[in-house]
């Protein structure tokens, strides 16, 4: 006798005649009935709380972690299947991979089974899904000669010689021996058994790496000639930069010798256009293992890409060890049926997760280093705080009543800015986190709290009425149990939950500053001008309004709006583009053509410090739709951040992608 389902999931938008419908359908798979039974699912879409269930009962919503039963008596026979229809969720599905990707069934005897899940069906959507990086062929004949991403500054090269099969590096002094030995690991990692770097004795072009007084801090200039090569640089950087250069035009020339070159003469002098050049990865809705981080390092030295952003907690999940409250990775990184976060963005029933001990995180940040990367830590507060709160409940204000939710449809998420234990907390986590990370910058979030946020704490109540005055007491008040977010994340500038998280991040930041470190956070750590100016920078999200008006105001900005550099948004509106849609989408060309200096005056450009490809992980249970949504909007920002406006081409560079790696090595079919 066997136990066994199957889930489907379908949609059907909203009519004039008809409510959108969420379907759920579950097919008893096996040879024996079953009654008294659960079904629980998630997946990147929420049934929104006030949802009606036809024919079921909802149970339990937790954000997009879903329990539902059918009506009371209900036996589902073999070969049979349960169909309910949801009435309500908190935004309609665009993309195929909205809806529920993991299910598992709880028997009446707390047995669990784990269900085959297929990816949601659309009325009227019959077209394949697509997963796996587009291909971008590359053609017979190029529009340049020598295939280098991101473009350099400056290609005055001369001749053509036959590839070297590769490069033997000679370099001279200390910072020239650390580029070379970056290098060469790098291109051996990338690209097992090419050879690229190799001795004399096997034919390698001699590269002679040295040092050179007088050029900006990542600029470089190769000299080529028919029997050797020179990289020079002021800075280690740099030399590494060239050395990159060099295995581009090497692996372009040996890969396609019809449509590159290798020159044998000229010079390529290069530096790039913005200081500020970085990717973001959230590794909370979904877990990366040390081994795919790195991984990712490596692909983003290989596009010169010198930040890497990374986002350590969320709601759903924390992912660095912190010695002094280990219930923060013993409870709050893992989830599962039963545990205080439950299967959330199809991890399914068994405990499931992950996070990274110090050793590991001091491998990797050992790593960004040799590659040229800075590592910026974020602990994402006040909000988005929910694992968190659930390891470590004693940061909860014992008094507070009432219930608000984020635009995630998580409840009573936020850190207390009232509530003084939080302090010693925040602070101590701070200690251990620049312990870690020696770039000397900690990212504190400060995005989506909810306007309701704390107005069922007599502490937050009081601490309102005492930078604000009684009426803004009595206007938070009101928004006691308003779960709000109804059409996007809450907007709470000049409301009451501004100014006290503006108190938050005002002595968070005094904190950080006190370290000799730097705040970073997202545009609404810029709410009543918590920060200074000149110890800090934001990230502006939401449009590029936003960015240009903050850098007016003085704030150091890095561009990453969602409607362009959200690597997470589809890469086009058809059903069968997996990813999110909230901000819209961007095709790899959209992307490559944003340009992030434009409606800047020139005080404004002062402020720009650079872009930022932002990485968030909802959809990427699937690690095929990571490289689809990844690869080459990756490429396309990086060309964005380090080659100048004026220099830009999409028909090179389109003519160019198809020579880079990819993250998981995902194709989509041809």
């Amino acid at each position: 006798m066997t136990t066994s389902f199957s889930l489907v999931t379908t949609w059907t938008p909203a009519t004039d005649d008809a409510p959108l419908g969420y379907g759920i359908e579950l097919t008893n798979t096996g040879d024996v009935p079953v009654s008294n039974f659960r079904l629980g699912f998630s997946g990147p879409a929420r049934i929104d709380p006030h949802a009606t269930l036809e024919n079921g009962k909802l149970l339990k919503r937790l954000s997009n972690h879903t329990l539902i039963a059918p009506p009371d008596g209900f036996v589902l026979q073999p070969g049979e299947t349960w169909i309910s229809t949801a009435r309500g969720l908190s935004y309609g599905l665009r993309h195929w991979s909205d809806g529920a990707n993991s299910g598992y069934v709880e028997l009446n005897d707390g047995t669990i089974v784990t269900l085959a899940t297929a990816p949601t069906r659309a009325k009227g959507h019959n077209s394949p899904l697509l997963k796996g990086a587009a291909r971008f062929p590359v053609p017979a004949k190029a529009p340049v000669p020598v295939s280098i991403i991101p473009w350099p500054k400056s290609v005055d090269t001369t001749g053509a010689r036959t590839a070297p099969p590769g490069l033997d590096l000679k370099p001279v002094g200390h910072d020239a021996r650390r580029a070379a030995s970056a290098f060469a690991n790098l291109v051996a990692d990338l690209f097992p058994v090419e050879g690229l770097v190799r001795p004399a004795s096997e034919a390698g072009l001699q590269v002679t790496i040295r040092h050179r007084d007088g050029m900006a801090a990542e600029a470089y200039e190769i000299q080529f000639a028919s029997d050797a090569l020179v990289v020079e640089a002021t800075t280690r950087q740099g030399m590494f930069y060239g050395l990159v250069t060099l295995g581009h035009i090497l692996r372009g020339a040996k890969q396609y010798p019809q449509t590159f070159i290798f020159p044998s003469g000229g010079t390529i002098t290069d530096e790039p256009g913005l200081r500020y050049r970085g990717c973001h990865l959230d590794v909370a809705r979904q877990f990366y293992s040390g081994a795919e981080v790195s991984r990712l390092l490596k692909l983003m030295s290989w596009n010169k890409l010198n930040k890497f952003h990374w986002h350590l907690s969320e709601d759903e999940a924390w992912r660095v060890e912190i010695d002094a409250y280990p219930a923060l990775t013993e409870i709050g990184a893992w989830r599962g049926h039963g545990k205080a976060l439950p299967p959330l963005l199809g991890s399914g029933p068994h405990p499931t997760g992950g996070y990274y001990s110090k050793a590991v995180i001091r491998e990797i940040v050992a790593l960004a280093d040799d590659l040229a990367i800075a590592v910026i830590p974020e602990i994402d507060m006040p909000g988005h705080f929910y694992a968190a709160l659930q390891s470590v409940p004693e940061l909860r204000d014992p008094n507070e009543t009432g219930e608000y939710q984020s635009v995630q449809g998580f409840p009573n998420n936020s850190l207390n800015p009232a509530h003084e234990p939080v302090y010693k907390f925040v602070e101590t986590v701070i200690d251990e986190m620049l312990e870690l990370f020696p770039a000397g910058v900690f990212h504190l979030g400060a995005d989506e709290v909810p306007l309701a946020a704390w107005s069922g704490s007599p502490l937050a109540l009081d601490m309102i009425e005492r930078l604000a005055g009684p009426e803004m007491r009595r206007k938070h008040e009101a928004q006691y149990n308003q779960l709000g977010n109804h059409h996007g994340a809450d907007e709470i500038e000049g409301s009451p939950t501004a100014v006290i998280q503006a108190e938050f991040i005002r002595r968070v930041h005094k904190y950080i500053a006190s370290k000799g470190a730097i705040t970073g956070g997202w545009e609404e750590a810029a709410h009543g001008d918590a920060v200074d100016k000149d110890k800090s920078f934001v990230i502006g999200w939401r449009n590029v309004e936003i960015n240009a008006a903050l850098a007016e105001r003085g704030y150091d900005i890095v561009v990453s709006p969602g409607q362009r550099y959200y690597l997470d948004m589809a890469n086009g509106v058809a059903w069968a583009e997996p990813g999110a849609g909230w901000a819209g989408w961007s095709g790899p060309q959209e992307t490559y053509e944003f340009e992030s200096r434009e409606g800047m005056s020139e005080n404004g450009l002062k402020h720009l410090l650079g872009i930022q490809a932002c990485i968030w992980s909802e959809s990427m249970t699937d690690r095929a739709i990571f490289d689809r949504l990844v690869f080459p909007r990756l490429s396309a920002i990086a060309e964005s951040a380090w080659t100048l406006p004026e220099r830009k081409s999409w028909e090179r560079f389109r003519a160019l992608v198809g020579t880079m790696p990819i993250m998981y090595g995902n194709w989509a079919a041809d």
